[in-house]
């Protein structure tokens, strides 16, 4: 892995740490991120533990580059800034890091932070799937793009012209485009959103209460057997699959499980987007957003059979094309935008 770090002594302490686990080793440790940047187009790494407070380039303004420049490396940002669920975590996992520590005073860098740090390590590197090759979209003359693929299997319902439910998957980076599709929707917009966003838990409070104030209406972390209703915005816990199931009574709500998932995310955006397009059918909008794998992959298929709607977000503005990549390749979206985009077409609630 490659530290970023403008203190010597904290890239020598943390290198240390590193080194001492059976699992992990620092092949870099620079003092910027210019530096970084240049280590990278060199050298692969799997992590990046980047600093924000350093001189020149601050870590959070060098992060997109970096997790371009990485290639796939996850960043994990060590950082005494870096307060769980402040604006410098929160908006650094908008801008593609995949987990944040805060970094103690030098003398307290070994000790419960070095075993805090293998342990995000070991998290991340559990969770980490990489995503297979996928095809290029095809530009079209307009200011969005559509994908063209292979003749895909017929739908096993007529689509409908609009829809109930709009379910929402995303990974690193979908932060950024979750905020910039909900620009496009107007506060007044009723019909319920969905979401998992790869996050840990801790975070959800934070990420759920940041949504609401884009949305201008309620968003909740999803409890067990919450009952979905008109004008509310759900996001799935950190540590469990969000599942919709129908009610007697014709109405729909959530339940949380724990099981494994074939993409091996907790949470993943598979099991959710297979269980609302069993209850709604047609009536789905899906929506894929930036992140490394394909989670969601196979939910938008289920989505897709269904005769419900799936679209993913282009290359262009992903941070990573991984999961909308692996949609738009597999020849199941109906359209293939930037965020902005999408939120236009969710309040416009057609199809595209």
């Amino acid at each position: 892995m490659l530290l970023v770090d403008d203190s010597v002594v904290a890239r020598a302490v943390i290198a240390r740490t590193i080194d001492a686990s059976d699992r992990f080793s620092v092949v870099g440790a620079v003092g910027s991120a210019a530096a970084a940047l240049e280590f990278l187009g060199r050298t692969t790494v799997e992590f990046i533990l980047l600093d924000i407070e350093m001189p020149g380039i601050d870590g959070l303004t060098a992060l997109p580059a970096l997790v371009a420049a990485g290639k796939g490396a996850k960043v994990l940002i060590v950082s005494s800034s870096a307060d769980e669920g402040g604006p410098k975590a929160m908006q650094a996992l908008a801008l593609g890091a995949a987990e944040t520590l805060i970094k103690p005073s030098a003398g307290e860098l070994s000790g419960r932070f070095g075993g805090a740090l293998v342990s995000k390590l070991e998290r991340l590197c559990e969770d980490s799937i990489h995503a297979p090759p996928v095809a290029l979209v095809r530009s079209t003359p307009t200011t969005t793009r559509s994908f063209t693929a292979s003749p895909a299997a017929p739908r096993s319902v007529s689509p409908s012209e609009d829809y109930d439910i709009v379910a929402i998957g995303a990974s690193t980076g979908g932060i950024h485009a979750i905020s910039q599709m909900f620009r496009a929707i107007p506060a007044g917009f009723r019909l319920p959103i969905v979401i998992t966003q790869h996050l840990p838990a801790s975070f959800m409070p934070y990420f759920a209460a940041q949504i609401a104030l884009l949305a201008g209406r309620p968003c909740e972390v999803a409890t067990d057997r919450l009952r979905i209703r008109p004008g509310r915005i759900i996001v799935a816990p950190g540590d469990a699959h969000l599942k919709c199931v129908k009610l007697r009574d014709g109405g729909a709500a959530f339940r949380l499980t724990h099981e494994p998932a074939g993409s091996g995310c907790m949470p993943s955006v598979d099991p959710m987007l297979a269980s609302i397009a069993d209850v709604y059918g047609a009536r789905v909008l899906a929506i894929v957003l930036s992140g490394m794998g394909r989670d969601g992959a196979e939910g938008a298929q289920r989505v897709h059979d269904a005769g419900g709607c799936v679209v993913a977000q282009d290359r262009d503005s992903s941070v990573v094309w991984g999961m909308p990549g692996a949609v738009a390749s597999s020849g199941v979206a109906d359209a293939v935008l930037p965020p902005s985009a999408i939120g236009t077409l969710i309040a416009s609630r057609r199809r595209p």
